[in-house]
């Protein structure tokens, strides 16, 4: 007698209604998925015109308050703390789950070793690529980038626009850890890497695992795909890494980014470099790229060890 499938909370969170018809389609994309969600949860961070319009338009899903301080961390464990499924899963409010997605999720959990999965993400560009932006930064509007493993595999932490994990396990460690992450239009991170290192803390030998089969569309909108916010988003990542590293020590912290700078980088330097126009450009983004997030780096850590004995610089304050 084949095992019954474990039941799924689907938790999707916004802050602005700027994104409503992403939003829209967000939650569309869950209605056709089998199997289907037990409940989709949509937490609103901090907007109650926001709130009282999804919850007219979506009498399908659980509309609910953010509970915890304004930010992506906070709106997360709202749904963590409310949800009634084995597995919750996680999707951007301007993501779109594919067909298969969620079944592509609960296929890994039928091993008890798997405590998390994620998949791919796709960008969704406002017309196409810019010449100049390279698939190795594509973490810098949410995606999967290049570096990740191409076939299923164990990952220090998840792309967050698309994952799920254990219920039971999630509230043990108490969910994301408030003043790291995104907080509004502030491009931060890391909440995800700081959350899976305790997970893989808490419990050892268990596995989050990458799977590229399991597939999402997250919107591009035309302001993340500028020179501008790629520059912000370098900064702000460098700032995150800081206070993740405050938080966990450097080992933990920095573990999948040694690789990514020692090979992955230096691998896209060059070969923008063998390419003239188009891949000088890109060549020139990695540097930038690189620079800015060292650069913020540097400052977050100097921050952290100013700070008082005891209590976290939050980066949404200092970014």
């Amino acid at each position: 007698m084949q095992a019954a499938l474990p039941s799924v909370s689907v938790v999707i969170c916004a802050y602005t209604e700027d994104r409503w018809p992403q939003l829209c389609g967000a939650v569309e994309s869950l209605h056709g998925q089998v199997p289907a969600p037990a409940e989709v949860l949509l937490v609103i961070d901090h907007n109650d015109p926001l709130r009282a319009r999804a919850a007219r338009a979506f009498p399908g899903c659980r509309v609910l308050a953010n509970r915890g301080p304004r930010g992506l961390s906070g709106a997360r464990n709202t749904g963590v703390a409310v949800a009634s499924g084995d597995i919750v899963a996680f999707l951007d409010d301007d993501a779109t789950a594919r067909d298969g997605w969620l079944a592509g999720m609960l296929r890994w959990f039928a091993d008890p070793d798997i405590v998390g999965v994620s998949g791919r993400v796709e960008p969704v560009w406002p017309r196409r690529r810019p010449a100049w932006f390279p698939a190795e930064f594509d973490w810098v509007v949410g995606c999967s980038y290049t570096g990740l493993p191409e076939r299923p595999a164990p990952v220090r932490n998840p792309i967050g626009s698309s994952m799920s994990f254990r219920r039971v396990a999630m509230r043990s460690i108490d969910g994301f850890r408030d003043g790291v992450g995104r907080t509004g239009t502030v491009p931060l991170g890391c909440e995800e890497t700081e959350f899976a290192i305790r997970l893989g803390r808490a419990y050892p030998g268990r596995r989050v695992i990458y799977d590229p089969g399991i597939l999402a569309d997250h919107w591009v909108s035309p302001d993340r795909a500028a020179w501008s916010y790629f520059r912000a988003r370098c900064w702000a990542e460098g700032l995150s890494k800081a206070a993740v590293q405050a938080l966990v020590g450097a080992d933990d912290a920095l573990r999948s980014e040694r690789r990514y700078l020692l090979r992955v980088l230096p691998a896209a330097v060059l070969h923008g470099l063998a390419r003239p126009g188009p891949g000088w450009g890109r060549a020139a983004a990695v540097l930038t790229g690189l620079g800015y997030t060292g650069a913020g780096y540097l400052v977050g850590l100097w921050r952290q060890r100013r700070r008082p004995p005891g209590r976290l610089v939050r980066v949404a304050e200092e970014a």
